[in-house]
């Protein structure tokens, strides 16, 4: 038993350590959030302004775009500051893989870097795509969906992380496993 719960932890040391690896090692624009008179805006590695402070909320690029808010809406910049996806959603998160995760009214959905929504919004929950695949919340249960749409792993998690390295930490009732990109489990749910 014990051997089981050793090899579990061994298991999720190594996906934390890959998962921090590959975020630190994103290619960093070399553009930096500023506030100034409580509008944000970027500047670059020398701290000179290259963005004015003119958004009510910003985010780090990603994909050569910036997350931005103006007024209650949320769009992108591209990085000389010109807005490329008007704001019109409600939240929206940066690009990942090349699709964002977007909330119009109750439902979210993705949309690639030219704006167009790809997939319509329909979840209750959604996150960013990880390894291809991304997590997806309908009638309080989690699957995940490809970048077309398609469910490739039904829900029926009532929890679920991201994928990281092709597996993703899944729970049923208290008891939590390992999935693979086929839903298989390669280590089943215990507490």
């Amino acid at each position: 038993m014990i051997k089981k719960y050793f090899l579990f932890f061994i298991i999720f040391v190594i996906i934390g350590v890959i998962s921090c690896q590959k975020e630190s090692s994103e290619k960093s624009s070399g553009l930096f959030v500023i506030m100034q008179g409580g509008k944000y805006g970027y500047i670059d590695r020398t701290g000179k302004v290259v963005i004015t402070p003119q958004f009510d909320g910003a985010w780090k690029f990603s994909d050569g775009m910036a997350l931005v808010k103006i007024s209650d809406r949320w769009g992108y910049i591209e990085k000389k500051g010109k807005v490329v996806i008007n704001p019109q959603y409600d939240t929206a998160e940066s690009f990942s893989e090349g699709l964002a995760r977007v909330k119009m009214g109750k439902k979210f959905g993705y949309i690639d870097t030219t704006g167009k929504i790809v997939i319509n919004p329909q979840f209750d929950e959604a996150e960013r795509f990880f390894d291809g695949l991304a997590k997806v919340k309908i009638e309080n249960r989690y699957g995940y969906i490809d970048k077309t749409g398609k469910m490739a792993i039904n829900p029926q998690f009532d929890e679920a992380e991201g994928f990281s390295d092709g597996l993703a930490r899944v729970s049923i009732g208290n008891k939590w496993g390992y999935i693979n990109k086929k839903g298989t489990y390669v280590w089943n749910p215990t507490n």
